[in-house]
């Protein structure tokens, strides 16, 4: 979606909430193309949708509307209500035929005949001709890598400037918080810089816990590479530009074989305690309105009382949104160390549903409420008014914990020079008072747990081997695009009857699928749903391997000889 149709929308609302006093939502602000181009370039339904609620005819609602918009949008040469309340807007000439050249030139056309409308053709299925074209005509090679940079290229063309989307960002953040990051992520995903015909694949269903309701999502929305463009890549060598995917250089960014295009990306300078950060949106959304944020300087990662700080001044900024980090080691964080970045967003995970089971006071801060969380992972939260005190804490926490061994609980700050212990940081505004969660982490190996002890374990790599990073240890489960087609075999061979360590593709399931057969009666009505179950109550297993300190009475009371080596006590 351009930066002219984003107006539109945030210019309709305006004038919706001016005229009527109602927040309207984006389906009864539904803006597109009329099916008759002599009527506009634009028309809007609002008003018919808005008649019931507003007990108004849709020509008067209309027409209030209308006279608002047409101050609200100098690029309209006119706006108007054509019956039965539709709005159309015609655009003057200029404001679309720099788009059009540009377009043309990509296609490598010097001209073209207006065919009209498309009709009910969404955007996947408009780009999906572009691309033929592009590919029949010899643009771009047919393959999904290329493709994509190809798309991307053609939306990159509608996405107005970097510093348009910045002033207009700020000019919503003006309104409110809430207002600034609705227009960005409606035009991230609009602009298909989130591609939601992708991601609307992925596969997500809610498993009950003890420990609640924890979210699973079986990614489908990263697209598999093309074996010859892998080949391309390889021989195309190591680049270092951009350094990473987080850097502030992909924005706008052409895109190559083995980093993608990001024409139509644009990031938000914000200012964190005093530096200079970015705001984005990740383009794999795993769940509402998830962000990235990011250091201007490509820098490691490093959790410190610092970031704690920078953590609640987004917090400050963005109130309703969450955030939080990775841990800066690997296996005990995410997939990106190299830059320092946080995740956050507008959503309520499991974690933050969780209560504290354990009360806890700390020396010097009895401003500050404290307990263990009700998790499978080890967490410590902190609750008050004061953000500062808040750091002040949990720098102590992670100082102590950095250098905190104890050998019978199986924790060591090092090995061989090889630190161990870092936190997952997570921050929020709830009910009037700042709160963080600290879970604790440690990236152990052993003999028998070559990943990490602290990590899932060998008996559940065949649902989940990756490192368990912030969003999983919130209680979202990303799991891999193989289980699908492994879960719809499983289902196959299971009510065939098929012994299933004889199927190559499904035999590293076989133990776990037999354990729940002993237990489970699975049928054609209900094998899928007890499959999706149990996956999700072996995620919640893999949380529990995750935690430092066992959910038993002896790990609870290593947690306690924990929190008073930092001079606290249970109350």
């Amino acid at each position: 979606m351009s930066d002219l149709e984003q107006k539109i929308y945030a210019a309709l609302a305006d004038a919706v909430k001016s005229v009527y006093g109602i927040d309207a939502d984006e389906d009864t602000l539904l803006v597109e193309a009329p099916r008759d181009p002599k009527l506009g370039d634009y028309a809007t339904s609002t008003a018919m949708r808005l008649a019931r609620t507003l007990h108004k005819s849709p020509m008067e609602i209309g027409e209030a509307l209308a006279e608002k918009l047409r101050e609200a949008i100098p690029e309209a040469e006119s706006v108007t209500v054509a019956k039965p309340g539709f709005i159309n807007f015609r655009l003057k000439s200029n404001a679309l035929s720099s788009i059009i050249n540009r377009i043309l030139e990509a296609l490598g056309i010097d001209s073209f005949e207006d065919c009209g409308v498309y009709d009910n053709k969404d955007l996947e299925a408009i780009l999906a001709e572009i691309l033929d074209f592009a590919c029949e005509n010899g643009l771009c090679e047919n393959s999904t890598v290329y493709r994509d940079l190809f798309d991307t290229k053609i939306m990159g063309i509608l996405v107005n400037r970097p510093s348009e989307i910045i002033k207009r960002f700020y000019e919503e953040y003006e309104k409110s918080p809430k207002a600034a990051t609705e227009y960005f992520y409606h035009l991230s995903r609009k602009s298909d810089y989130i591609r939601e015909y992708r991601i609307k694949n992925d596969v997500k269903w809610v498993t009950h816990t003890d420990y609640g309701d924890i979210d699973i999502t079986i990614n489908l929305s990263k697209p598999e590479k093309d074996p010859r463009a892998i080949a391309t890549a390889l021989k195309a060598g190591v680049k270092t530009y951009p350094k990473c995917m987080l850097c502030r250089e992909n924005e706008g960014y052409m895109g190559r074989i083995n980093h993608p295009a990001r024409q139509n990306h644009r990031i938000i300078p914000l200012n964190l305690d005093g530096a200079k950060w970015y705001l984005q949106y990740s383009p794999y959304v795993y769940y509402n309105e998830h962000c990235i944020v990011f250091d201007e300087n490509h820098t490691p990662m490093k959790i410190s009382e610092d970031g704690f700080r920078k953590l609640f001044a987004f917090i400050k900024m963005f109130p309703h949104y969450f955030v939080g980090s990775n841990s800066d080691l690997p296996i005990a964080g995410g997939s990106i160390l190299t830059h320092e970045h946080f995740q956050g967003g507008n959503y309520t995970f499991a974690m933050a549903k969780a209560p504290v089971e354990e009360k806890l006071y700390f020396n010097g801060f009895s401003d500050v409420e404290a307990g263990i969380v009700k998790w499978p992972m080890s967490a410590i939260r902190l609750r008050g008014e004061n953000s500062d005190r808040l750091c002040e804490l949990s720098g102590k926490i992670l100082e102590k914990w950095r250098s905190y061994t104890d050998e019978e609980a199986f924790i060591f700050a090092e090995t061989d020079g090889v630190v161990h212990n870092t936190v997952t940081p997570i921050a929020r505004f709830r009910d009037g008072k700042y709160e963080i969660d600290l879970v604790l982490r440690n990236n152990i190996t052993t003999k028998e747990c070559p990943d990490g002890f602290y990590h899932p374990h060998p008996e559940y790599h065949h649902i989940k081997k990756e490192n368990i990073g912030l969003i999983e240890v919130m209680g979202l489960a990303v799991l891999p695009a193989r289980l699908k087609s492994e879960m719809a075999e499983l289902k196959r061979a299971i009510l065939a009857g098929e012994k299933l360590e004889d199927n190559e593709k499904i035999s590293k399931h076989a133990a776990w699928a037999y354990e729940i057969m002993k237990n489970r009666t699975l049928t054609e009505e209900n094998c899928d749903e007890i499959l999706q179950d149990e996956i999700g109550r072996t995620f919640a297993k893999i949380l529990e391997q995750c935690g430092v300190f066992a959910r038993t009475e002896k790990g609870r009371a290593f947690f306690r000889r924990f929190v008073e080596s930092v001079g606290g006590a249970a109350r």
